[in-house]
């Protein structure tokens, strides 16, 4: 098997008060359009995982996540056929800002019981039994 470029992206599960998870869509014309999966994103060159996903959660939903905020929880290592990716989840239940969709995408706000409802990339399923067991 060749060696794939990695990837290295980024997640948060935002966890609000009634102890839901916000899951995004991602919109047509993206890969794996329909699939739902936890906000966050790329790294830039040089960019630590907690200032990208602060930037990222700034871009898409509009919000202020603070450092002290993010609580790393598990990551996913996972081979697509062009590439490996590795995604650091981290927690985070506290943000300034009302969570809007800035890039067209759908939200949902899912009870941990029902986040196996929502169908996601390969890569974000090992990652659901580990937030099930943190919030249930």
């Amino acid at each position: 098997m060749p060696d794939l470029k990695l990837t290295l992206v980024v997640a948060c599960a935002l966890v609000d008060a009634d102890n839901r998870v916000l899951l995004a869509q991602r919109p047509p014309g993206k890969t794996l359009a329909g699939l739902w999966e936890f906000p966050g994103g790329k790294l830039e060159p040089g960019e630590r995982p907690e200032a990208s996903l602060i930037r990222e959660l700034d871009e898409e939903l509009g919000i202020t996540v603070r450092e002290a905020c993010l609580a790393p929880l598990t990551f996913a290592s996972h081979a697509y056929e062009t590439f490996h990716l590795l995604m650091p989840l981290y927690i985070c239940r506290r943000w300034e800002g009302v969570v809007t969709a800035r890039e067209g995408q759908q939200l949902a706000w899912v009870r941990p019981n029902k986040l196996r409802d929502y169908p996601m990339p390969p890569a974000d399923i090992p990652l659901l039994p580990h937030l099930i067991d943190l919030l249930m």
